[in-house]
């Protein structure tokens, strides 16, 4: 009951910016597609390269971002097969990138806080890297083909800025150039308008919802949840299983609790800002994500709970 109660603490606050999400738009006329595009094309590639030219970098280090990256993307492809013969139109686009991936920005890295140590928190945060990657370049190609041709999208994906913040922070921390200090407290700043404004999207997504059956979609709704909740932990636990007691590559606690809480988040709330973006039915993919961030309220501290035990 402890742990529950304070996770609920740590996650209740996101839950205000959605509600000034929702009054934005339905009371200010806010225009959520403006918030979208300050997401995905400042924001988030500031975000990264912050990340990428400070973190202290090691085989295993590189390895996790490196790891989520690889199984988002076979997991997405693998999805969208099996997809594109249950939906005939482009919810299979929307539901193999939206599943692919979690809120491990947004709700991850304050788990990470909660439950990790100081070193294992940096990781965790590098390793979000993985997610932001594969959600604005692999993620963003997929959505994008559901209305467009796979020239087109990829076309897209090349005009995404973060791509290159990656690259150009990884330069830099390669050849030992770092932040200047001036900038430190600014990063914070990004981070946290990155949350809010993230959370407030979803809100502003929820404008135009209604229950029926062009928005809940139950089928969507029940594979999304099955995926994200049931298929991304247990396979993560069959992965520790295996490095713990063949591979031994990582053969450290802490970043096994890394990947598992990588694996229990949410569904990410970007996949509302990509949605909106490429106009894949977002109204639908917030409410999704909205449940699935309900369901998680209780879902993290039971499967913490298993795990620890």
């Amino acid at each position: 009951m402890t742990i529950f109660l304070t996770l609920l603490g740590k996650i209740l606050p996101l839950y205000f910016s959605i509600v000034l999400g929702v009054l934005s738009t339905l009371i200010l006329k806010c225009d959520k597609e403006s918030i979208a595009k300050i997401l995905l094309f400042i924001l988030a590639p500031l975000i990264v390269f912050n990340a990428t030219i400070n973190v202290k970098l090691d085989m295993s280090v590189v390895f996790l971002p490196t790891f989520f990256f690889c199984f988002s993307t076979v997991l997405a492809f693998t999805l969208l097969y099996i997809f594109k013969k249950v939906y005939s139109d482009n919810t299979s686009n929307l539901l193999a990138f939206s599943t692919a991936t979690g809120n491990t920005g947004n709700i991850g890295i304050p788990l990470a806080i909660l439950f990790l140590d100081s070193k294992y928190v940096d990781i965790f945060i590098f390793t979000v890297l993985a997610s932001i990657l594969y959600q604005n370049s692999v993620g963003y190609f997929i959505t994008a083909k559901g209305n467009f041709t796979a020239k087109q999208s990829l076309i897209k994906v090349l005009k995404l800025p973060i791509l290159y913040a990656f690259i150009l922070g990884l330069v830099l921390n390669l050849n030992h150039i770092k932040m200047p200090e001036i900038f430190i407290d600014y990063s914070f700043f990004i981070k946290g308008a990155y949350a809010i404004l993230g959370m407030m999207l979803l809100g502003m997504g929820m404008e135009k919802i209604k229950f029926n059956n062009q928005y809940f979609d139950s089928k969507f709704i029940i594979s999304a949840m099955f995926i994200k909740f049931a298929i991304w932990p247990l396979f993560i636990l069959l992965f520790i299983y295996i490095d713990k007691n063949y591979l031994l590559f990582l053969n450290d606690s802490g970043l096994y609790m890394v990947m598992f809480l990588f694996s229990i988040v949410p569904l990410a709330g970007n996949t509302v800002t990509v949605a909106t973006l490429l106009n894949v039915k977002p109204e639908k993919m917030s409410l999704t994500v909205f449940i699935s961030t309900i369901i998680s309220l209780v879902y993290i501290p039971f499967v913490l709970y298993i795990y620890n035990s």
